[in-house]
């Protein structure tokens, strides 16, 4: 179809629709459906150890180191494929390359079993970097179709529809694994029975999470743009155009102080907040005092749906906040919230304190991240290469949880507790705060 004009209803509506595509993956398989699967693989074991690339990790170590790695791949290759998809002209094909290969994946981890580690963490790998890979040229759709006072109305939209559609996927995944019967799973008549019914209803979850997203892109896909097609094709040369694109970048940004200080500030804060986010349910099911298996189930989802939906009031009050108090402002007050939850979190043992947490993580994680996806796009020069600005980001990003996401896991691993890790991200946020009030209030 022919490109819709810069800021239309339908062309934003459209970006936004992708959130709505991807964020089923985020709540099921990142924050709670796999990681209490992953747990129960571990149910019959004392210390919960596994063995995988010739050492023997605890449960939830090894799945963090897997994640980091996942990011740093990211890191690496987002440059590259950012710089093709600008010289080619064609950023649409590489988002659906990563949106395909992150289904495929979630698809694939149907057959996740500690027999056969390897392969169903090369699934688990699938999914996390086609979520985050396709995010790279997502983002940088942001200032090629909307105007700058359109952008954080728009980012928050996309987020809010992501926690809604993936909330209404969750309560469906959730009717499964607690009513597996109900959908034609055998329960039979033991305690045991019932849950490998309920097993094998998470794994089938999988599969719907894989389908959700492939299919309810097909629309965004259709309306955004291609790209600005210039005839070029991928030559030897060309693969490393991304790196240069990214210095060029980095030279950029150190005449204008305002974006490379608040870029900085982002990397801080980011790698805790992302860090939290996607070991957050591994903390719950390890560290908090649910009683028995059912009710840790219904706990842990029951927390992530809280989060989830007041998350969608959280990223409109921030845009509102941001409206009326100026972005950096309300990223500050975010910062210290989240610091606050640290320390909170290091000293949580009950469910209820528990359900308190994510009841606060949910104000603040879809407001942070929305709005620090708009204000970097605020804050960039007047450009036409938007990819590799937001390339840069993207990498600043990933290194940061890869940092974070490293120290969080060694720190599991060496200390055997996620409260002395999760107790250690309250400096990233004290940094973050101060290097935010660095920020100036306008460009130099």
């Amino acid at each position: 179809m022919a490109n819709l004009k810069k800021g239309s209803k339908k062309l934003l509506n459209a970006w936004a629709f992708y959130d709505w595509a991807n964020s089923v993956y985020t709540l099921t398989i990142a924050s709670s459906i796999f990681p209490i699967f992953y747990s129960a693989l571990f149910i019959s074991q004392v210390e919960k150890t596994v063995p995988a690339f010739g050492m023997v990790f605890k449960s939830t170590a090894l799945i963090t180191y897997v994640t980091a790695f996942t990011f740093l791949v990211v890191a690496f290759t987002s440059p590259i494929l950012s710089g093709i998809a600008d010289y080619v002209g064609n950023k649409k094909s590489f988002m659906k390359f990563f949106c395909y290969v992150g289904g495929i994946g979630c698809i694939g981890l149907y057959y996740f079993s500690l027999d056969h580690i390897h392969l169903s963490l090369l699934f688990y790998f699938m999914g996390l970097i086609g979520y985050w890979g396709s995010l790279v040229f997502y983002n940088s759709y942001l200032p090629d179709i909307a105007y700058p006072e359109q952008q954080d109305s728009i980012s928050a939209k996309g987020f809010s529809l992501g926690y809604i559609g993936s909330v209404i996927l969750l309560l469906l995944n959730l009717a499964m694994v607690m009513k597996p019967s109900w959908f034609g799973f055998d329960v039979g008549t033991t305690q045991e029975d019932k849950d490998l019914a309920s097993l094998e209803a998470m794994r089938v979850a999988f599969i719907t999470v894989g389908l959700w997203w492939i299919l309810f892109s097909q629309y965004t896909f259709y309306i955004l743009p291609k790209g600005v097609s210039n005839g070029h094709k991928v030559t030897k040369a060309v693969v490393f155009n991304g790196l240069k694109e990214l210095k060029l970048v980095w030279n950029q940004l150190k005449q204008n102080l305002r974006l490379k200080r608040y870029l900085v500030a982002f990397f801080v804060f980011s790698m805790a907040v992302q860090t939290i986010m996607l070991v957050a349910v591994y903390f719950g099911e390890e560290e908090i005092l649910w009683g028995d298996s059912d009710a840790k189930t219904q706990g842990l989802i029951v927390s992530i749906l809280v989060i989830q939906l007041v998350a969608v009031l959280g990223a409109i009050l921030t845009s509102r906040a941001s409206s009326k108090f100026g972005n950096i402002k309300t990223l500050i007050l975010i910062n210290f919230i989240w610091m606050s939850l640290c320390v909170y979190a290091y000293f949580m043992k009950t469910p209820v304190q528990f359900y308190i947490a994510a009841s606060l993580v949910g104000l603040v994680m879809g407001g942070i991240q929305a709005l620090a996806r708009s204000t970097y796009s605020k804050f960039l020069p007047e450009t036409d290469d938007t990819t590799s600005y937001f390339s840069f980001y993207d990498v600043a990003e990933k290194i940061g949880i890869v940092i974070g996401m490293v120290i969080f896991a060694t720190i599991d691993q060496i200390t055997g507790s996620m409260r002395n890790a999760i107790l250690f991200l309250f400096i990233f946020f004290f940094v973050g705060i101060v290097l935010l009030y660095r920020v100036p209030k306008e460009s130099k």
